[in-house]
């Protein structure tokens, strides 16, 4: 089997692969008709930033707690209960807005709930995939998980854009896709309840204890390589990933375009994405210089981006920034996985996700008002440049701390997981 595709021949993470494409596509085509749902009920760049930001609002409440459920219980098991709540979360959303009954007040409390949802599903499934494959493919692994991410994040928007302007541009016709979306999470159900306990790796679940967050608190402080990671990914998490709100402003507030545009934007990033994944999958561990100059990358692009004079040239550039902004965030997740040790992983890819995506509700406000008040082209250009603020910071300190050369071939403090 190819390199790229070494992973799959474990039949748990096939079968998981399979049912994350068509999950990952409703999960796109419900982005892209959320945000139109909230800009057909508002029109206010504003508001988009509130919705995205209350969906976000969880990672940075929860997401240490969801990393505890992640170490106690069996993550299968998690992820079971989490993909079945955020369904019923997008079934009432698709239903109140296939009725006409849906306000904008409905769409945030959805929102906050389904983000609650994530939280809880997304420290139990980062860590769950080395459970599938060991870690011998993690990075492999991981690399496929971003691909098959970004093929729903190619199929998703474009075809939510078609299926709304199909269906009349309304908020009918969003409330359509939403509940497309609600039925894909079977997908990954039908996956989970078809794998064979007997070939995970599972780790002995940690005793209720006394002290547990604070465990995985200590343990980043302690890892100089892992405080740089936190932070690059909080600015970017933060300030340079807000795709779908920025791409939504500059398609209709810079462009003047509609539904089928916007959704076009969203597969021409996702382009790069998956090609950025498909090649991560094929390193090994990654090195800190990729970590910088990863990061430093999208930063560039995110900024140029913002410049582009015409809908079209804007729309062939997204591909770079996708490349880019998965290179860097496959090599930040992969270098966490590789740094942990087994028993405390969950709470550590929780902090990680609570650190990367917990910052959205103060970032996703901010550059939703920037939109407005500067216009959309500002979203990217200060986005990009917050993030490359953070990340000439961090490589700062880091090697003023450690007296290194960013150039190591590996994580120096790594300690590779059992």
């Amino acid at each position: 089997m190819s390199p790229t595709f070494e992973a799959l021949q474990v039949r748990n993470f096939r079968l998981y692969s399979m049912g994350g494409v068509v999950s990952n596509t409703g999960t796109w085509m419900q982005r892209v008709a959320q945000d139109w749902l909230v800009l057909e009920l508002t029109h206010s760049g504003t508001a988009l930033g509130i919705t995205t930001g209350l969906q976000f609002l969880p990672f940075l409440l929860v997401t240490p707690y969801a990393g505890l459920v992640a170490d106690r219980f069996p993550k299968r098991r998690v992820l079971a209960f989490t993909q079945l709540s955020m369904a019923v979360t997008a079934g009432l959303l698709g239903l109140l807005a296939v009725t006409g009954a849906v306000q904008v007040w409905h769409v945030y409390v959805l929102a906050l709930l389904f983000g609650a949802g994530t939280a809880f599903d997304a420290p139990a499934r980062q860590s769950f995939v080395v459970e599938m494959v060991g870690r011998d493919f993690l990075p492999n692994a991981v690399g496929l998980s971003s691909a098959s991410f970004n093929v729903g994040r190619i199929i998703g928007p474009a075809l939510a854009g078609v299926l709304i302007a199909a269906l009349g541009s309304g908020v009918g016709a969003t409330g359509w896709v939403i509940l497309l979306n609600a039925a894909s999470y079977l997908a990954v159900i039908n996956s989970l309840r078809a794998m064979r306990a007997s070939e995970l790796e599972t780790p002995e679940p940690i005793a209720r204890a006394k002290g547990a967050l604070r465990e995985g608190v200590r343990y980043v402080a302690g890892k100089p390589d892992l405080i740089f990671v936190f932070v690059v990914a909080f600015a970017a998490g933060t300030f340079g990933l807000n795709f779908q709100m920025t791409t939504a402003l500059m398609a209709t507030g810079e462009f003047h375009k509609g539904a089928s545009e916007f959704g076009l934007l969203g597969s021409a990033m996702a382009v790069g994405s998956l090609a950025g994944a498909l090649l991560a999958a094929r390193r090994g561990r990654p090195r800190r210089l990729v970590l910088v100059l990863a990061a430093a990358s999208f930063a560039l692009a995110e900024i140029v981006a913002g410049l582009m004079p015409t809908y079209w040239l804007f729309a062939a550039w997204l591909p770079v920034v996708g490349i880019a902004a998965l290179t860097m965030l496959n090599s930040l997740q992969t270098t966490v996985q590789l740094t942990v040790d087994a028993d405390i992983r969950g709470r550590i890819m929780a902090l990680y996700m609570m650190v990367f995506m917990g910052g959205t509700p103060l970032g996703a406000p901010l550059i939703g008002w920037v939109g407005e008040m500067f216009g959309p082209r500002w979203t990217l250009i200060g986005g990009g440049a917050a993030t490359l603020l953070a990340v000439i910071g961090a490589t700062w300190w880091l090697v003023s701390t450690e007296h290194i050369d960013v150039r190591e071939v590996s994580v120096s403090s790594a300690k590779v997981a059992t």
